[in-house]
């Protein structure tokens, strides 16, 4: 086994048929507590002399300073009283002395326990990879925790509570295996990625660690031949002062270059800022230059409408943060807790459950406003019956409580907008803009009503800028063509901005193009559906089919064809409706996969607009520069599917945690015999 702080490298074997080094060096420990406990209790036992019998079942260790245990090799000082090493034989070693066997001559150095593998498995070489570090490793990974974490002194103990011998590895070792593990999964994503006969699209997402380091991640989405929807970390970058648009710039050529994928990159997804929307206009230039193909920048609708929302909270941010603060200590007290709920009941204000979520993102905010419409007078009578401890500073005047309704109802639909963003399987550019020109059209009725206030007029005025600043820059014939490939949108729910018949001859000419016969033997535009059953086309669907075919001569293409069909209902799965009318449209099947992968947001909506967002921010914080790219980047292509590997071995966690399975059954039986005798 390697051990602490060696800068030996681990061989990279097998670990299906891996040994458990189970006491390696004695470690030095002082009496726990429990030991020092039975002082108090007993009478203080009489001081034996150094021929006392206890010293039969200890040696003097090679430093000459200390004796060491014959049975388990702890050690203490050579000076410490003989009662101590009797309570450490009664305590560790019950029995010892009414035992048949020998006392060992020495205490054991290593004891090596081999795990036998079944008949049908192919033996491998022994290896002394760690067993609890690997599982160590993914913990870290997984958790997105730093390498340092395995230094805390409370968690070293409690393994070494738990078993004496077990040794985990620095902090540096975890780097270096980390930085291996990456590489080695790098290659596997490389090789994923060339193999992606689509079109693929990027998003950047920016954010700052707790050394004040500027990072970009660079995430890859593409739609597979089953069409299943592919999403991945490619890299995790430092972004060098300035961090601006040159800089930005640089990394994301960089991650291309690193994956191959300049020539399949067909769109990148940007947060709004201008240092981004630089970078992506040079890189535009570029690729236009180098006529590698199509390529183009999008604003992120999420950050657009969280930053439209944030405008139309300004004026009541100071009230919803009065009411934060009676929610945090209500969740935190279960009487206060217990007294708002026996209040709801009475005033039949709804039922809660908790905690309330009081995150500073928007769902926490629409959740503040959400108690103060629907529970003020129970919110006014717990204050009041623990003004002792809550004061009165956190009750609501009316003004203050008619401002808070007025918002809640103007700003329920765009709560509702965000739901629908947050939880839909596939949030394609197409709904997207749907959901922003509804958006628009909310803030616009506000500015022209004469029923809201002057103070929410206002506010609508900084949102409908913003609004229409998002719907300038995606006003182009890529979104166009990526909205009226979603069966749901089409031109029938399309802005009106985009909804033009130069936009349609454009896409037209586009699928022409790029997407022509040349690459099908043969078109049957209305082949197998889904109403096939055992090979055979149902009698509806035949005549159905003789029906369209009368009507092709106005079709000259399958854009046009595809048009002219209604929509399908917005509950719709797009890529499942797509999946099922391949066949019927085997050209335009192909420009949907790749359209379809372009992002309408930078971050996915929930981590902007939740409690998961923190969540997240939060372990980014706390990483440090030698350790976020790895952690992160191996989080992901675990989540995705992709083995953990060292070098060219693959770490098989199944059988390691069978393996930790077994060892943790017999910690928890030591554990418990030592419990019984404190």
């Amino acid at each position: 086994m390697t051990s602490v702080g060696s800068g030996q490298d681990i061989e990279p074997k097998s670990v299906m048929d891996m040994g458990i080094i189970a006491n390696i060096d004695a470690v030095n420990v002082a009496l726990n507590s429990s030991e020092k406990g039975n002082d108090i209790l007993s009478p203080k036992p009489r001081k034996k002399t150094m021929t006392s019998v206890y010293l039969k079942y200890f040696e003097t260790a090679p430093d000459g300073k200390s004796r060491r245990c014959k049975f388990c090799g702890q050690t203490y000082s050579i000076a410490t009283a003989t009662g101590n090493l009797g309570r450490h034989l009664g305590s560790r070693h019950p029995g010892y002395d009414k035992s048949d066997e020998p006392i060992p001559s020495t205490a054991p150095q290593t004891s090596l326990i081999t795990i036998k593998k079944h008949h049908s498995e192919v033996k491998s070489p022994k290896s002394d990879l760690d067993h609890l570090n690997w599982l160590l490793t993914k913990w870290l990974t997984s958790s997105s925790l730093p390498p340092s974490t395995l230094e805390e002194t409370w968690l070293l103990n409690s393994f070494k509570y738990a078993n004496p011998s077990i040794q985990i590895w620095s902090k540096e070792k975890f780097q270096g295996v980390l930085c291996e593990v990456f590489s080695s999964m790098q290659e596997d994503v490389q090789t994923t990625l060339q193999q992606v006969s689509s079109k693929v699209a990027i998003t950047i997402e920016f954010w700052t660690s707790f050394q004040q380091i500027y990072y970009m991640s660079v995430t890859c989405h593409w739609i597979d031949d089953s069409w299943t929807f592919r999403k991945i970390l490619l890299d995790v970058c430092r972004i060098p002062f300035p961090c601006g648009g040159a800089e930005i710039y640089h990394a994301l050529v960089k991650v291309l270059k690193i994956y191959n994928i300049n020539e399949k990159v067909l769109a990148c997804t940007h947060d709004n800022s201008q240092a981004a929307m630089h970078a992506c206009h040079k890189l535009k230039e570029d690729m236009d230059g180098q006529k590698v193909g199509l390529f183009c920048y999008i604003p992120c609708a999420a950050q657009t409408l969280n930053m439209v929302i944030e405008d139309g909270l300004r004026t009541t941010k100071q009230i919803i943060s009065k009411v934060r603060e009676f929610v945090i200590e209500m969740n935190a007290s279960p009487v206060i807790m217990e007294d708002f709920m026996q209040l709801t009941t009475a005033y039949q204000e709804g039922i809660w459950r908790f905690p309330l979520d009081t995150s500073a993102r928007w769902d926490g905010h629409y959740q503040m406003m959400d108690v103060v419409r629907k529970a003020s007078k129970s919110m006014e009578g717990v204050i009041r019956k623990h003004e002792d401890s809550l004061g009165t500073s956190m009750l609501l005047n009316t003004a203050e409580r008619n401002a808070v309704n007025i918002l809640h109802g103007y700003l329920e639909p765009f709560y509702k907008t965000t739901n629908d963003i947050c939880v839909n399987k596939v949030p394609t550019i197409g709904l997207v803009l749907f959901f922003m020109d509804h958006v628009s059209e909310m803030i616009t009725a506000c500015k022209d009503s004469c029923h809201y206030p002057d103070w929410l007029k206002t506010a609508a005025e900084e949102m409908s800028r913003k609004c229409n600043s998002y719907s300038d820059q995606v006003s182009h014939i890529f979104t166009y063509m990526t909205a009226i490939l979603d069966p749901r949108i089409k031109t029938d729910l399309i802005p009106e901005t985009l909804n033009s018949e130069n936009n349609f001859e454009a896409a037209r000419s586009h699928f022409l193009r790029n997407y022509s016969t040349n690459h099908f033997s043969s078109v049957n535009i209305y082949g197998a559906s889904e109403n096939v059953e055992n090979g055979n086309v149902s009698f509806a669907e035949e005549i159905a089919r003789k029906k369209r075919r009368a009507n092709t001569s106005v079709a000259t293409d399958e854009l046009t064809q595809y048009r002219a069909e209604p929509p399908a209902p917005i509950q719709t799965d797009v890529l499942e409706w797509w999946k099922v009318n391949s066949t019927r449209y085997p050209r335009l099947s192909l420009m949907a996969r790749d359209f379809l992968s372009l992002q309408p947001t930078s971050v996915a909506p929930e981590e902007l607009f939740s409690w998961k967002g923190d969540e997240i921010g939060r372990q980014r914080f706390g990483l440090p520069t030698s350790a976020a790219q790895a952690v992160l980047c191996i989080k992901s292509w675990t989540d995705n599917g992709f083995q953990l590997k060292y070098r060219s071995t693959e770490i098989d966690y199944d059988r390691l945690m069978e393996l930790g399975a077994e060892t943790g059954s017999e910690i928890c039986k030591t554990g418990s015999d030592k419990l019984e005798k404190l």
